[in-house]
């Protein structure tokens, strides 16, 4: 298949389209042949709404920023009316929405057109994406490989240039996780940047939505056209001074980042950081230093909190407790053992057991946590604080299994890999995952920006100085749509 529209980011295919260089359709066609040649090899879209889209991109596109471009919305928390939603879980499948989310609503006035659902593990508990329900997605760099989660199906379409944005959430680094393992740009937005409304709350005020893009500028726009407060929000983020697309290719000046090359005290339970994440970290704050910013080490007792890994495991559990109890009200019926996946059934029943008084307990320490990483940028002067996304490289297909000598192995895998992750779930700050570096296997392996509360105009501007100095776009996985 010839296609001559690969290398075009989103805000390019929406100018093509508002230039009538284009035609909606035709570009939707496009689409829909990308999926069908290289979803058998990936399995990253497990919903096709191709009637939908058809329909709506015989109405007028629209004018804005991304005017009748294709859009991939992952099955979790985001809805669009008359989709199937399952959130990767048996116990949920055949349920069709029966609204648009906010999110989605500011989605499709932006030119959005939405041509799929993409595959994502069950409730978004896990950092891979091997639902029972619909089965593993494959890495494009090497299929044997995990692309990632909760997000891997979009990542993964991003990642083969089937559509250039996707959709996403993070709520333990559900999109920097597979951003990093996929090599695209992933950002989570600082806590209450994106609505989540109507039927849905903050998850604890630890889950985001977003998206991930294979250039700086479409996740800038992305957040430009979704972001700010809903009617009747509990909270909302810090105002923005302008548009975050003006951010992108503005001078972020002189910025002091420090940076970590081993997991703090309690953020684990004895993780270590990979040789090959080092060496990603050390090479970005390299980069930087060359770009004029000042890098510093940053000794990892400055950011040690007992037990805090421990504490967002238990702050998840509940959360587990809460989706399960959720679908039960929704579907008017009791889910069981036998519906859900081994691990999900451990999380929810360890939901049950905590109290209303254990989880408030368990919001104040991580509210105290934030305090201490708020004084330490403010007090430290620091812009920004850099890791590897991930402890370790991407994981093969299969490594977060339960196996009979080890129940408790995906839980105990999730936590070696994502203890640089969750983080900023806790914390509310915003953070990306850029792709800079690649292993001697050919893996892409992420670096980890966290800005200050509120402050995601650093990130892309530094975002943007990074993508100029040292463009990824034109590195392609190994499954990907060509255009010659």
């Amino acid at each position: 298949m010839k296609d001559e529209l690969v290398g075009y980011d989103a805000i390019a295919l929406g100018e093509l389209v508002r230039g009538k260089e284009i035609k909606a359709v035709e570009l939707l066609e496009t689409v829909i042949q990308r999926i069908e040649l290289l979803n058998p090899k990936l399995n990253a879209v497990i919903h096709k709404l191709y009637d939908q889209a058809r329909e709506n991109v015989m109405k007028d596109p629209g004018d804005g920023m991304f005017s009748g471009v294709p859009f991939l919305l992952k099955d979790l928390f985001a809805e669009t009316k008359g989709a199937p939603f399952e959130e990767g879980s048996r116990a949920v499948k055949g349920y069709v929405s029966k609204l648009d989310s906010e999110l989605v609503k500011r989605q499709k006035a932006a030119g959005l057109n939405i041509v799929g659902k993409t595959n994502t593990c069950e409730f978004g508990l896990l950092p891979t994406t091997e639902p029972k329900l619909y089965g593993p997605t494959n890495n494009p760099w090497n299929p044997e490989f995990s692309p990632g989660g909760s997000s891997g199906g979009s990542a993964a379409a991003v990642a083969s240039r089937i559509v250039p944005i996707a959709h996403g959430n993070d709520g333990g680094g559900s999109l920097r996780c597979p951003a990093s393992c996929c090599g695209v740009f992933g950002l989570k937005p600082t806590r209450g940047r994106n609505p989540m409304g109507p039927l849905f709350g903050d998850g604890g005020g630890v889950l985001a939505e977003h998206g991930l893009s294979l250039t700086v500028r479409d996740s800038a726009a992305l957040l430009d056209a979704t972001s700010g407060p809903d009617l009747g929000d509990p909270y909302a983020a810090p105002h923005k001074e302008r548009l975050y697309q003006e951010e992108v290719g503005a001078d972020p000046g002189r910025l002091k980042i420090g940076f970590l090359t081993a997991v703090p005290d309690g953020w684990s339970m004895g993780a270590r950081i990979h040789p090959d994440c080092q060496q990603a970290v050390k090479d970005a704050a390299v980069l930087c230093e060359n770009l004029g910013h000042d890098v510093e080490e940053v000794s990892p007792d400055k950011l040690g909190q007992p037990k805090l890994s421990a504490t967002f495991g238990q702050m998840f559990s509940c959360f587990a407790g809460r989706v399960i109890a959720y679908w039960e009200e929704e579907l008017g019926m009791k889910i069981t053992e036998d519906q859900v996946e081994p691990m999900t059934w451990g999380s929810y029943q360890a939901g049950l057991r905590r109290t209303g008084a254990d989880y408030l307990g368990l919001v104040e320490k991580t509210q105290r946590f934030s305090r201490k990483i708020a004084h330490w940028y403010d007090q430290g002067g620091y812009h920004l604080l850099l890791s590897p996304t991930l402890c370790l490289p991407p994981a093969k297909l299969g490594s977060f299994e339960p196996t009979p000598e080890d129940p408790l192995n995906g839980l105990k895998t999730t936590n070696a890999f994502v203890a640089l992750n969750y983080i900023q779930n806790l914390t509310g700050q915003p953070a990306m995952s850029v792709p800079l570096f690649w292993n001697k296997q050919g893996l892409p392996i992420g670096v980890q920006f966290a800005g200050r509360f509120g402050d995601e105009a650093t990130l892309f501007r530094l975002a943007g100085q990074l993508e100029q100095e040292r463009p990824w776009i034109d590195r392609k996985p190994l499954i990907h749509i060509h255009n010659d």
